[in-house]
């Protein structure tokens, strides 16, 4: 017995000497492994007396069972130990400063950057703002507006029209905003007072036009509303969006199914060369379509023209961002030219507010 307490002894300093785990690995082999210390006592029992074997099995059994256990308790421990160790060597330290130049490498679009400082101006005058999907029906994108059945622009080389479905009805790529107002109408009681910012869609493509753009919408809908209203707010935000005292505005007789009486929107600017410069010189520009909502409109959405009146307008967020920030070619907003993006684009911190001006 004194030889197997030498031994398990000695085997259990090899174990706890174990630096890693193919250490480790070598003293079971040595102890318990095919040719190993304790294996090869284990062999000798069949030639023991029955006596010799009775005292000598159950403390060889013992010994295998308690050094198997202490084994694979310094495994555990040395699983640990190297996982903590590869924990330190891999850590990325959080803490450190950001590289010079880092928050410089990513652009703000211009669209993107329009489209915060169009919403700061209108927030300000009390709009919230409204959402719709860009796939509509046709209820939502013409009937609800007052388009007439035969109308151009339910033609297939104005619109992007979605497969038949089985009952021969067929979706659109909306083709304006105004199929949000349609929706907010629905939904909303007056006093309604929202814009509708949003990607639509038309079969159109040159300088100043692509098939997908951007767009905005406002309306307002309440009891005595009127053109004097449409005015004061597109005045006040055409000073805001351009940050001038005053912009001279033009209102001109035009048509559309959705507003009556309906007019087109010019500002007053200076053409030199190819540079437009708003509120200078004596030449015009036009810039958006607005009116008072006919009372077909508001009839669809179950408002009684009788008791509310209410006045709408839509532009290009493009075509403004062009004007303000001098943008030659409406096709380069589309383009994903890295080199454009990093002259026209804005630093992702520069968040539009009125307070000291938007660009500043």
């Amino acid at each position: 017995m004194s030889e197997l307490n030498a031994l398990e002894q000695e085997i259990t300093v090899g174990i706890n000497a174990a630096a890693d785990e193919a250490a480790l690995e070598d003293v079971r082999v040595s102890a318990l492994g095919k040719k190993g210390k304790i294996s090869e006592l284990m062999k000798t029992l069949g030639k023991m007396s029955p006596e010799e074997r009775k005292e000598m099995g159950p403390a060889l059994n013992g010994l295998k069972a308690r050094v198997g256990d202490a084994i694979a308790e310094r495994k555990e421990v040395l699983k640990e130990q190297a996982l903590n160790a590869r924990l330190v060597s891999e850590t990325v330290d959080v803490t450190l400063p950001t590289r010079v130049g880092a928050t410089f490498d990513g652009c703000v679009h211009p669209v993107a950057q329009v489209t915060d400082e169009l919403t700061a101006i209108f927030a300000d005058m009390g709009f919230a703002v409204a959402e719709g999907p860009d796939i509509e029906t046709d209820f939502y994108n013409f009937t609800a507006l007052n388009f007439p059945p035969d109308h151009p622009a339910r033609l297939e080389h104005d619109t992007f029209f979605l497969p038949e479905k089985e009952d021969g009805s067929q979706m659109v790529l909306r083709t304006h905003t105004s199929p949000v107002q349609i929706r907010t109408m629905i939904d909303q009681e007056p006093p309604i007072r929202v814009i509708c910012p949003g990607r639509t869609y038309r079969c159109d493509s040159d300088q100043t036009h692509t098939p997908m753009f951007h767009q905005v919408e406002g309306l307002v809908i309440e009891e005595g509303a009127h053109l004097g209203h449409l005015k004061w707010v597109l005045a006040e935000f055409f000073k805001a969006f351009f940050e001038l005292d005053d912009v001279k505005m033009r209102f001109r007789a035009s048509h559309f199914p959705f507003t009556e009486p309906s007019m087109e929107v010019d500002i007053g600017c200076e053409r030199k060369g190819n540079e437009i410069r708003i509120g200078e010189g004596d030449d015009w520009l036009e810039v958006l379509g607005c009116g008072m909502v006919h009372p077909n409109v508001l009839r669809n959405c179950n408002l009684d023209p009788d008791k509310y009146t209410g006045f709408a307008w839509g532009m290009g967020i493009d075509r403004i961002a062009m004007l303000k920030y001098g943008m030659p070619d409406l096709r380069a907003f589309f383009n994903g030219d890295k080199r454009w993006l990093d002259h026209y684009g804005f630093r992702p911190l520069d968040i539009p507010g009125l307070v000291g001006g938007l660009s500043s």
